[in-house]
């Protein structure tokens, strides 16, 4: 299996990795400069640097990058006595630079009126995929969202099972009611999704938490929840809301080592953040 094919397939499918690549070489060296070694989120492999205790404390690094988006340099030098323990009898030096692999972020917008047309326009100029999902044809089509890589036109209970959500995907509800909210909402919040985020007011949302809270969801689940959806800058029109809420999301995408979740605009800890991002 090839390298590359491979990172285009796990961009697809919305799961990072890490590519580890000799940079520069001195000496003997058990592989060659270039070679890689890409390592999955499971901790599985693809290639080699070379084998022994090096790739071993590569492999260690790479599921560090992963988890924190980080490139790292790692210099070994192997050298009589590290080459006798590692098994790699060359002497020579190298450097290897370990870097994320991250997927294209996906944005998943249910509903397709005009919040949401232009929502996917605002979210694709940011560098976000959409993919439109509304149970109406007339509403979910390419002629009204030409640039969504995407676009579902059926019953959302049957769309569910079909979408790739990982912990890089942002869910917008914004369907054309409140009883189609909460169809939406209700599997939305037992996802890995890095952002849920629904449009109404927070009296609106409070009333459709407490509803799915009465079908036995607990209310842990719903404390990362974005409502109401994004940053307060007085937002009216879709055009408005759009750049708001793609404001927020932007602001998520770049801040990975806050707890989002902790400090989220959720129904029972409001305001936490916008009082962060001041």
């Amino acid at each position: 299996m090839d390298i590359y094919d491979e990172i285009v397939r796990l961009r697809r499918l919305g799961q990072k990795c890490a590519v580890a690549t000799i940079v520069q070489v001195n000496g003997s060296i058990p592989s060659y400069e270039s070679a890689k070694l890409l390592v999955r989120e499971d901790g599985s492999m693809l290639g080699t640097v070379g084998g022994g205790c090096v790739e071993a404390e590569v492999w260690t690094a790479a599921r560090e990058v992963i988890e924190t988006g980080k490139p790292r340099h790692l210099n070994f030098s192997l050298g009589e006595d590290a080459a006798y323990d590692n098994g790699l009898i060359c002497g020579g030096q190298l450097n290897i630079f370990v870097e994320s692999v991250t997927p294209q972020p996906r944005a998943f917008i249910f509903g397709g009126g005009h919040v949401s047309k232009s929502l996917s326009k605002v979210a694709n100029l940011a560098g976000f995929a959409t993919v439109i999902i509304d149970d109406r044809e007339a509403f979910a089509n390419k002629e009204r969202f030409p640039e969504a890589d995407e676009v579902y036109a059926e019953q959302y209970e049957s769309v569910f099972p079909k979408l790739p959500i990982t912990s890089t995907s942002y869910l917008i509800i914004v369907t054309r009611g409140h009883r189609d909210d909460m169809r939406v909402l209700r599997w939305a919040v037992e996802t890995p999704a890095k952002y849920i985020a629904m449009i109404g007011s927070k009296r609106k949302t409070i009333a459709v938490v407490k509803e799915l809270e009465k079908e036995g969801l607990p209310r842990h689940l719903f404390e990362k929840i974005f409502a109401p959806m994004g940053l307060d800058i007085g937002a009216e029109t879709p055009e408005e809301i759009a750049i708001s809420v793609v404001a927020e999301m932007i602001a998520i995408r770049r801040a990975p080592d806050v707890d989002w979740q902790s400090l989220s605009k959720s129904v029972f800890a409001h305001g936490q953040l916008r009082a962060l991002l001041k």
